[in-house]
């Protein structure tokens, strides 16, 4: 049990970045705080932390040990929750890891109501568009918009976006309104950044796909300023249609090139494989599919 205590305090100094504060989440002075850690390193023989007067920094065997030391947490969280409550009574901490635009938009609006249904759940939500391991970055739940590849994990099908042009009223009575992919070569189409530079945007012309590259006086990797620049004036953007729906339906925005606007992404819902799948997890995954309103099962 020292061990555990031990180990406890270290993954709190590297959640916190900081003994003070990671001492006041676990009830302990600094000082031993410190201690903890200290018998840590010595039972382990390595160093944990480059420390410095300014900051905690863990070493390349720091890093290991706390992907390790968090997986074995979070199994032990499990066993306490499968002990003191019913499945009726989720507890502990739950890390979700979302695409910003997700997080954003959708969970974001919901979660007083998901927090208030579970007053015992402690969320901790990750906002970022990189694909991560959740084994190494100890997630409990991954949300992920587009096609899947092998990555050994279980996952749900919550739903289906489609992809939409759109543009404000007062852009399309300057600019007009293209009716064809190729008319788009005349208007400033807002790009999506990525790793080598924009998203191309997939729409149909006749029977043929037609792949345009967006060109425009502006280019940013954050889906809500895109739809924010959109909702300005600044020039067309190819976006998710939950999006902008309330927009769409209100006429901040219009809808363009809607018969040549058919690529569509799924939206799912990934986890760790588990035959005893955490409460915690199965009222998130069951709370997050009602969030779509094309959601699907399994």
């Amino acid at each position: 049990m020292h061990s555990l205590a031990n180990i406890d305090a270290f993954v709190r100094a590297v959640e916190e970045g900081d003994f003070t504060r990671a001492a006041k989440k676990l009830n302990l002075t600094a000082s031993a705080v410190s201690r903890r850690i200290a018998r840590l390193e010595e039972e382990l023989g390595v160093k944990l932390f480059q420390r410095t007067t300014r900051a905690l920094r863990l070493t390349e065997d720091g890093r290991d040990f706390h992907a390790r030391c968090q997986r074995i947490l979070a199994d032990l969280d499990d066993a306490k929750e499968s002990l003191s409550h019913s499945r009726e009574h989720p507890s502990g901490r739950l890390r979700v890891e979302a695409p910003q635009v997700i997080g954003q938009l959708v969970l974001a609006p919901a979660l007083p109501r998901f927090l208030a249904r579970h007053p015992d759940l402690e969320l901790h939500l990750t906002l970022r568009d990189t694909v991560v391991d959740p084994v190494t970055e100890g997630a409990d739940v991954l949300l992920r918009v587009g096609r899947l590849g092998d990555s050994g994990l279980v996952a749900r099908k919550l739903g289906t976006t489609r992809m939409v042009a759109c543009a404000s009223p007062d852009y399309l009575a300057r600019r007009g309104t293209p009716t064809t992919p190729s008319d788009l070569a005349s208007h400033d189409c807002l790009g999506f950044l990525r790793e080598g530079g924009s998203s191309d945007w997939l729409l149909r012309e006749g029977d043929e796909t037609v792949r345009v590259t967006p060109h425009g006086s502006l280019h940013v990797n954050h889906g809500a300023t895109l739809r924010d620049a959109a909702l300005l004036g600044l020039g067309i953007a190819w976006l998710f249609d939950f999006m902008v729906a309330r927009e769409l339906a209100a006429g901040a925005l219009v809808s363009v090139l809607e018969p040549c606007s058919r690529e569509s992404r799924p939206i799912h819902a990934l986890h760790p494989p588990n035959r005893h799948l955490p409460s915690r997890v199965r009222v998130f995954l069951d709370f997050v599919a009602t969030l779509f309103p094309t959601s699907k099962g399994r």
